[in-house]
């Protein structure tokens, strides 16, 4: 991160001037994006450089910084495509080079990241970052020899960089050459004796050799170089578990936790000391917590129910036997240790079934020692109660199964658009991007009211202020000599807002009674429709949340899995797209609710057609984004987030992070 910022102000350096041709507008406009990435405003960044690219097509400077601003918020999708425009623009522009490569390494894509390493380092062998970057590539694609090679270039001509020495000892630790990565991670110390790091490395590699005093002397540097380095105080409760200081290891792992509430091989390796200590209700509290954050962790359930048997609580050992089975079906020490908590329950039926399968396992695990594939978890002289280094992977390791449907769980549509009455000088940041036609104006025009706006958003009207509204609709249609379609409108846009959906139902069917060729009045039914379903479920759903601004498209949130009859909702939509062929936000809306019942593939098509009317469309894009990645298409889902996100919508950025990163 450090190397990106030092990339970024020298870019700036190089940038200061433009042309003396150049247009004032352009100038402005490039300047100003260059400013908002130096505040790490990337998003307003974005914006900015939208409108210099809209004006000059072959800027490719702005494609360039537009691609940085995506790769610092995580798109690097939309980064590899913004930097490949660059390119084509300029063929010659060697730092597009290199950081195209550098996205292309994040991607886990080693061999197209490597090509644009070797065009810049063709287009300036000169200059030394490409040499850093192409060996932290090829370390992280194992080519340690060349890793090793192009840290030796880069050190040639910058020798004052620690992370290019930690980097070359890395390598060398690979190769099993201990007595070089020493020298390199020493030399890293002699380099920068403020660099937590390189004590924490060297140290790393002392506790690795057993030589504890002198891994514990150089974590207690790493610590007081930054007392807030995380990985210092994990490797030094290490340290101090294997000297049998269990109560200095505990106030380390407490420091990590401190630092980071949610480390699950923190909580992990404090619970098996607190067990050891006799702590043991504190012990299955952390054991919770592992499960809790990584639930599929087979080891969490085995040492649970390990727990649970010494305590003895037998029922709930083998609720967690089974499951570390269930995640992990060769495991035969939990199937040994089930069959002793049916023997203590007096089911001997189930106890013999378990201990016949745990020795089949057993047996087919020794004739097979030989096979390094074959699990460790059907050798009964393991031990499973040792505390892991931090490298371990306590969700991902080859004996677990990652979890896939539940990666969606925490997606949520951008909701549906409706006419609704809100305050616009809170809510132009939404209403800007709202696409009007002459016939949503017309509309407007129709209704007239001030506070009328076609949004996606939630009201900002007071409660007590809402109320009122609809008691001043109310009165004008008691009034009224004659009930127009229009007030009938607004009154019942005041009771959906009020919460009287089965009330605001029934007056926009009086108002479609009036107007029956009026697609608005449908599109605004049916939401209120949707609204309708989702305050009900909600009150009979634990899961789901319960509000006053409760809206349908966050039912994907926390029922992925069920479906909901919006079939009315739905088909108002239908009507109002015969009504309204080219009707976006009814496309847009029907999609939403396809989504959420469950209809994908119906989801994705009508997604699609609102975009292509209106190729601007954020939410669209966004939205079509989740559909795609819950049909398992996650680049084309991230391809769209990262659109999203270059019109506006910043949680874009937030999903990609998540998935545009690969597994390692």
């Amino acid at each position: 991160m450090r190397r990106l910022r030092r990339y970024l102000l020298l870019l700036v350096m190089l940038f200061a001037v433009l042309p003396a041709e150049a247009q004032y507008n352009r100038e402005y406009f490039f300047w100003m994006g260059r400013r908002l990435m130096m505040e790490k405003e990337y998003s307003e960044a974005i914006r900015t450089l939208n409108i210099l690219l809209r004006a000059d097509e072959k800027a490719f400077e702005g494609y360039f910084w537009r691609g940085i601003a995506k790769y610092q918020l995580g798109d690097l999708l939309g980064a590899d495509a913004d930097f490949t425009i660059a390119l084509e623009l300029n063929p010659v522009y060697t730092i597009a080079y290199t950081y195209r490569a550098i996205t292309r390494s994040r991607l886990g894509n080693y061999d197209d990241a490597l090509k644009d390493f070797q065009e810049a380092i063709d287009l300036r062998p000169d200059l030394p970052n490409p040499y850093y970057s192409r060996g932290v590539t090829r370390l992280l694609n194992q080519q340690f020899k060349e890793a090793i090679a192009d840290f030796d270039q880069f050190i040639l001509q910058e020798d004052k960089v620690a992370d290019a020495y930690l980097n070359r000892g890395v390598a060398y630790l690979y190769l099993k050459d201990t007595v070089r990565a020493y020298e390199n991670f020493d030399r890293a110390v002699r380099t920068n004796r403020e660099y937590p790091e390189s004590y924490n490395r060297r140290g790393a590699l002392y506790m690795q050799q057993a030589r504890f005093a002198e891994a514990e002397a150089d974590f207690d540097m790493a610590i007081a170089c930054d007392s807030t380095h995380l990985l210092s105080y994990f490797n030094r409760a290490l340290v101090y578990s294997n000297t049998n200081r269990p109560l200095l290891s505990l106030q380390d792992l407490d420091k990590v936790i401190e630092l980071d509430s949610t480390s699950s091989l923190s909580y992990y390796n404090r619970a098996i000391i607190r067990s050891q200590i006799g702590d043991y209700g504190r012990a299955l509290e952390d054991y919770d917590r592992v499960a809790r954050y990584s639930p599929d962790n087979v080891l969490v359930y085995y040492n649970r129910g390990t727990l649970y048997a010494y305590l003895g609580r037998p029922d709930r050992a083998i609720e967690d036997f089974t499951r570390a089975i269930d995640l992990y079906p060769d495991f035969a020490n939990a199937y040994l240790n089930r069959s002793a908590m049916h023997y203590e329950l007096g089911d001997m039926k189930a106890a013999r079934r378990d201990r016949d399968v745990a020795q089949r396992k057993i047996a087919a695990y020794k004739a097979r020692l030989s096979d390094s594939t074959y699990s460790i978890y059907a050798d009964t002289t393991q031990h499973f109660d040792r505390l892991l280094s931090f490298d371990s992977n306590l969700s991902g390791s080859r004996f677990e199964r990652i979890r896939t449907a539940g990666a969606a769980e925490n997606l949520k549509l951008i909701s549906l658009f409706k006419f609704t009455l809100t305050n616009p000088d809170s809510t132009l940041k939404a209403l800007r991007k709202v696409h009007y036609t002459p016939r949503e104006l017309e509309f407007g025009k129709r209704i007239g009211h001030p506070q009328l706006h076609l949004t996606h958003g939630e009201t900002n009207i007071p409660a007590d202020s809402l109320l009122l509204l609809d008691r001043a609709a109310a009165e004008r249609i008691h009034s009224a000599e004659q009930q127009g379609w229009e007030m009938l409108f607004e009154r019942a846009l005041t009771q959906s807002l009020v919460k009287q959906y089965t009330n605001s139902v029934n007056t926009y069917s009086m108002a479609i009674e009036l107007n029956p060729a009026n697609p608005f009045l449908y599109l605004n039914r049916s939401t209120t429709r949707a609204e309708m379903i989702d305050f009900i479920s909600s009150i009979d759903n634990a899961y789901q949340r319960i509000t006053i601004d409760s809206d349908p498209a966050l039912r994907l949130q926390n029922n992925i899995t069920r479906n909901y009859d919006y079939d009315e909702a739905i088909e108002d939509l239908n009507k109002a797209l015969k009504l309204y062929p080219d009707f976006v936000y009814a496309l847009y809306n029907r999609a939403n609710l396809m989504a959420l019942s469950g209809k994908l593939p119906e989801a994705y098509a009508d997604y699609t057609r609102a975009i292509e009317l209106n190729p601007q469309f954020a939410e669209a894009y966004y939205n079509r984004g989740l559909v795609q990645i819950l049909m398992k298409d996650t680049r084309k889902g991230c391809l769209d987030l990262s659109k999203a996100g270059e019109l506006g919508i910043g949680q874009a950025y937030e999903v990609l992070n998540h998935y545009a990163k690969p597994e390692h």
